[in-house]
């Protein structure tokens, strides 16, 4: 099976003979730097090897349509609940250059018991079973092939269930993973104990399946009050998980702390978030660095959430990434809009190679404020551990409340979490082992009595899971209604081209979004969004984001609701998409046969925007390929038009007209050709119209070359002026 760029991936592919599959690879895929790569007329002095096949920025057609690819990994978190569903998601993130494909939004996996196998997908946001993972990796190794590039696949390696989990992940191809004991400690009220004995075994299956591991002392700054002040906390918690994951075997460079900075405007946050980010990489320089923006400050403004992100990005050019995470500027709604997330890694992209030679031009300061804010934050962390010590160690300190309070260190304001060592979930679930103990498998942590004549542990049975592929059991799902075949049979008119529905999470959803200023005060204006969304035929209409743009003027609403119907293609009338001539075949068939034109807005209409952006150099307009253009302004009569051109040996005439009361717009547009052809020019000129309300079909009819309606760029114009000129000659 191979991906084809312009059909779409068959989920039904990847699922067939899913229980003979095996990864392509293991291990975590750090991108090729490449020194002073050159891409169109750039030269990039931070970027890494392209990507075969890519969507590049918008603007990038400016410039070539060049996509030079950071140096940092870049990440995008999918999870919907329905893993057929995330296999396109992903495929669309890989083409926008995200390779670290993060599936972690779930309320239960973190709770898990126990390893699930053939559960159903939707339960608790997305369950980690051995199917969803293997289809997901099967789908990632066609899509690197597709884009030419490692994609890493992540998620969590947490709960009681870490161990298992883990050996899972090693044995399907997952890359990296989340891995904290702290985390199940704090956030999840797991046994102390019990969670570092159960993060030693995890780590070591990860070490053994060279994973990367990302830690979740992040969560402190997402969690505490005043998070800017827990940051002496932040660095000993990367400091414990850091030591133990080496202690259990992993090199030091698959390590990866996540740092998140601690605040967000209005707050001044580079004044707070740089010296916490120097300090950090100055204190952990032999590991990696994973860089991520705080949800704790995200609303439900996606402007507000991008330009943080941007900011977050900033810091990461000036200290360093390895790891660049993005969250969905619709974090704060709750809602995973799939756009969002190519939106979010086309952030990063454009940021970092906008920033591309930044720290060639500037540098930090070694004198003042920065440094020693920077020493300030590293002497706390160094005292925070002393304490630690002092009170007996961590899980003392745990039960004493140093975690997670909102006290800058050594102030505490009592406020810190607080969990016993013999208490939380899998208490008293942990037992020395007997001097003869002995488990016959691999990537085993602590002491494991393997009996005399063995070179491994593992070879007592012939080889275990993580060696001999055969031996894994593969169980696939049990709910007969609910599962991933009988999902796709119900939607599966939405996963071809021939039924068309608007997608938010799933296939077939129904979701859109719609914006709307209403000059009213914010509960009428949330009250009167709901009501126009169901007038307009959705359903199931919710405010998903409100603003009050000035109390007494107005509130800008957004809504979400389902329609409730799908389109046929077949009965869908669509145009050929206009070719677009590059500009440097435009400018050398200018620069061979000079062109001029004679534009204008034809009878009373007083609209002019329009027309001079498709002109005016200023707007990318045909002038900057050396058309000369002859402006006669708004309200021309047609006569004067034809004229015009005719006087000044024109040889197209470009016609504006908004105004569409009564057709005026193509009675105008008629009269203009009647009156070339009664003066006998007709046969020698172009006669084009343009306006938002021009239809190409019935502009050609009223007798114009072309029509050209909302959405025209000067290069539509110029490539059509290019093209009929030389059929004109008998070129085309």
């Amino acid at each position: 099976m191979k991906l084809v760029k312009n059909e779409k991936l068959q989920v039904e592919e990847i699922l067939k003979d899913l229980q003979h599959y095996a990864p392509k690879r293991r291990g975590w895929h750090w991108r090729e730097p490449v020194e002073n790569l050159k891409m169109g007329e750039f030269t990039y002095q931070e970027m890494s090897k392209p990507l075969a096949q890519s969507e590049s920025l918008p603007s990038a057609k400016y410039f070539g349509n060049i996509d030079p690819q950071p140096r940092p990994v870049i990440t995008t978190e999918i999870a919907s609940g329905r893993f057929e569903d995330d296999i396109r998601r992903m495929r669309m993130a890989a083409w926008h250059g995200a390779d670290h494909i993060m599936v972690i939004r779930t309320a239960g996996q973190s709770h898990y018991d126990g390893l699930i196998e053939g559960t159903p997908q939707g339960i608790g946001g997305i369950p980690i079973t051995r199917k969803q993972v293997r289809a997901q990796r099967k789908a990632l190794d066609l899509i690197e092939e597709e884009v030419g590039r490692e994609i890493n696949y992540h998620s969590y390696v947490s709960g009681v269930a870490g161990p298992e989990i883990a050996v899972m992940f090693a044995e399907e191809g997952v890359n990296g993973a989340h891995q904290d004991p702290q985390y199940n400690v704090l956030y999840r009220n797991i046994n102390m104990i019990r969670s570092f004995v159960d993060a030693g075994y995890a780590k070591s299956v990860m070490a053994f399946a060279d994973m990367a591991q990302i830690d979740g002392a992040h969560n402190a700054n997402a969690t505490a009050r005043e998070a800017y002040k827990v940051l002496p906390e932040l660095m000993v918690q990367h400091g414990l998980n850091s030591v133990f994951s080496v202690k259990s075997g992993m090199k030091k460079e698959n390590i990866c702390l996540s740092t998140v900075p601690p605040t967000a405007p209005p707050a001044p946050s580079l004044t707070l978030d740089l010296p916490y980010a120097v300090a950090l990489r100055e204190f952990f320089s032999e590991y990696r660095m994973r860089a991520q923006q705080n949800t704790k400050y995200m609303e439900s403004d996606t402007r507000e959430a991008t330009v943080t992100h941007v900011l977050n990005l900033l810091i990461s050019e000036l200290t360093g990434a390895d790891i660049q995470s993005t969250i969905t500027p619709d974090e704060g709604r709750n809602v995973p809009w799939n756009y969002n997330n190519i939106a979010a890694i086309s952030t990063a992209k454009q940021a970092f190679q906008g920033m591309d030679g930044l720290l060639s031009m500037v540098e930090l300061k070694k004198e003042g404020f920065l440094p020693e804010k920077v020493r300030e934050i590293k002497e706390r962390a160094v005292l925070f551990m002393e304490e630690i010590l002092e009170a007996g160690g961590y899980f003392k300190a745990v039960e004493d409340g140093f975690f997670v309070d909102s006290g800058y260190y050594p102030e505490r304001n009592g406020d810190g979490i607080v969990r016993k060592m013999d208490g939380g979930l899998a208490a008293d679930t942990v037992f020395e082992k007997e001097e003869d103990y002995f488990a016959p498998v691999s990537a085993f942590f602590g002491y494991n009595h393997v009996p005399e004549g063995l070179e491994k542990p593992s070879d007592a049975i012939g080889g275990d899971t993580l060696e001999i592929r055969e031996k894994i059991v593969y169980i696939d799902e049990l709910d007969p209604e609910d599962n991933v075949e009988k999902r796709l049979e119900e939607n599966r008119k939405y996963f071809t081209r021939e039924h068309i529905k608007p997608e938010v999470e799933w296939a077939g959803d129904g979701v859109i979004l719609q914006t709307m200023m209403l000059p009213v005060d914010e509960m009428t204006a949330e009250a009167a969004a709901v009501e126009i969304g169901k007038k307009m035929g959705l359903l199931d209409v919710e405010v998903v984001h409100k603003e009050v743009l000035q109390e007494a003027e107005g509130t800008l609403v957004e809504i979400k609701g389902r329609v409730p119907f799908s389109l046929n293609a077949k009965d869908l009338t669509i145009q050929k998409k206009p070719e677009i001539l590059s500009d440097e075949e435009i400018r050398k068939d200018i620069e061979a046969y000079p062109m001029k034109i004679v534009a204008g807005t034809l009878g009373n209409d007083e609209h002019s925007v329009g027309l001079r952006e498709i002109i005016d150099i200023k707007h990318g307009g045909i002038e900057k390929y050396g058309i000369e253009s002859i402006y006669l302004g708004t309200s021309v009569p047609v006569e004067k038009l034809v004229d015009a051109a005719i006087e000044s040996n024109a040889e197209a005439i470009l016609a504006s007209t908004i105004i569409s009361h009564d057709n005026i717009h193509y009675k105008n547009l008629k009269k203009l050709c009647d009156t070339a052809v009664e003066k006998g020019v007709r046969d020698k000129l172009i006669i084009l119209g343009g306006g938002t309300q021009i239809i190409q079909e019935l502009a050609v009819e009223s007798g114009l070359d072309m029509g050209f309606g909302r959405g025209t760029k000067g290069a539509h114009v110029a490539t059509f002026l290019v093209k009929k000129r030389r059929e004109m000659r008998g070129e085309e």
